[in-house]
């Protein structure tokens, strides 16, 4: 059942922190009632050794801010090639398979952007949570369009269950007792009760696909009842799902999650979601349109994130917060190039194996396709920042390495100075941590 749940104070208690796979800065906890951020704050105050992540960890919430807030430029005439700067980029790619888009906002007046098959589409896998991420924020701020204040206070205190919306995916979750000091990680189940904000970390950091679904779902709860969804009960809210038309429920989830990216001129072909994570919700709403990505759409996404015009500059801030990589690195964001930085990071994968050609198909390495896909924003202590949106298609092989191979040789062309007296990074295979999935 959902109910608004108002989280104590712990006066006269310093926050604790410690370290699982997740985004949002270690200092969250009282401003988002995230449990898990609690255990980390407490181990960074506590001085206990922690080698799971690199210094670029560790910003604060006070750290994060948005880079181009003083460019007013439509999206349009910021994504305008630099002759020079594409021509450096464009040399890193082998050709086919590959497809990126990237901007240097080291110095926002003058940014520099390069383009590879920018415009080809893509399954985009867990990146695809990104559109259900706007969708929440954007709903929300037509629930408080006048209050921020409110806006956070109901993420934080309303809390729902996952019901059979969330259940069914292998990616588990992190689950922190505050009073026996204890982190468990295991599947979602249907009793598992957490906050809005919760749910959404779970989706965001370790890209569990039940959660997802669980706020696609709350976003369309927030456009049919409005204002009154902050007093939605778990039994109102399943009696509408069962008295809607099934048709009625496909397209608004389409337009919930959808209708944001077009305000963003985001079109169909740069990036669309077609539909939920989990089999679950199936029974009640369908897909439409299929889903499919492009460098080109998700670099207009974070730019405009960067602008602070995704929905407007707060909710920018707080999706942006949401994206910060506080635990291992994987993929893409592992490169060591990048320890010293802060990184936005989210990273998905989808593929298939016809066993029939090949019975020794392996995982991230299919053989009827291949996708992966990483979104970063890069902020190194020197000032050096930038965007990069990266996907690929490669069959039979598994293309964390190359991603990561990548995101060093576009650091060093980026980050010049700084790397030119480092040694040379070479592409080697990728071993991924044993917790290490993000579909």
């Amino acid at each position: 059942m959902k109910q608004l749940f108002y989280i104590f104070t712990f006066l006269a208690i310093i926050i604790s922190f410690s370290f699982t796979t997740r985004p949002y800065p270690i200092d969250g906890y009282e401003t988002t009632g995230i449990n898990r951020l609690y255990q980390l704050r407490k181990m960074q105050l506590d001085s206990v050794k922690y080698t799971r992540i690199p210094h670029g960890a560790y910003l604060g919430l006070k750290d994060i801010k948005l880079n181009l807030t003083t460019i007013k430029d439509s999206i349009d005439q910021l994504l305008v090639e630099d002759g020079a700067f594409a021509k450096d980029m464009n040399r890193l790619f082998p050709g086919a398979g590959y497809s990126a888009s990237i901007m240097d906002m080291s110095n926002p007046d003058k940014l520099r952007y390069a383009a590879f098959r920018e415009n080809v589409g893509y399954q985009p896998g867990s990146v695809g949570k990104l559109a259900v991420l706007i969708a929440v924020m954007d709903q929300m701020a037509k629930i408080c369009p006048d209050s921020w204040e409110d806006r956070t206070m109901y993420l934080r205190d309303i809390r729902v269950t996952s019901r059979y919306w969330g259940t069914g995916d292998h990616h588990t979750i992190p689950i922190y007792d505050i009073e026996k000091d204890r982190l468990t990680k295991r599947q979602v189940v249907e009793s598992d009760e957490f906050s809005l904000y919760e749910w959404l970390d779970h989706m965001v950091s370790v890209s569990n696909n039940g959660a997802a679904s669980v706020m696609y779902r709350e976003a369309m709860l927030m456009s049919a009842f409005g204002p009154e969804y902050v007093n939605l009960t778990a039994e109102k809210a399943e009696q509408y799902f069962k008295d809607t038309p099934r048709d009625s429920l496909t397209n608004l989830a389409n337009r919930v999650v959808n209708e944001p990216l077009r305000k963003l001129g985001i079109t169909e072909d740069d990036w669309r979601l077609g539909g939920m994570f989990t089999r679950g919700p199936g029974k009640y709403v369908g897909r439409k349109g299929g889903s499919i990505g492009t460098p080109k759409g998700l670099m207009k996404f974070l730019v405009q994130l960067e602008q602070g015009k995704v929905i407007d500059e707060k909710s920018s801030l707080e999706m942006k917060r949401l994206m910060y990589s506080t635990d291992r690195r994987i993929r893409y964001a592992r490169s060591s190039r990048l320890d010293s930085a802060a990184v936005y990071f989210k990273s998905g994968s989808y593929y298939k194996c016809d066993r029939t050609k090949n019975p020794n198909c392996k995982d991230y390495a299919g053989n009827v396709f291949n996708y992966m896909n990483s979104v970063i924003i890069v902020e190194h202590p020197n000032n050096v920042k930038y965007i990069v949106c990266l996907m690929t298609n490669v069959l039979n092989k598994n293309s964390a390495g190359a991603h990561m191979y990548l995101a060093s040789k576009i650091d060093d062309i980026i980050n010049r100075d700084n790397n030119k007296y480092k040694e040379e990074i070479k592409e080697t295979e990728y071993k991924n941590d044993k917790d290490e999935t993000d579909d």
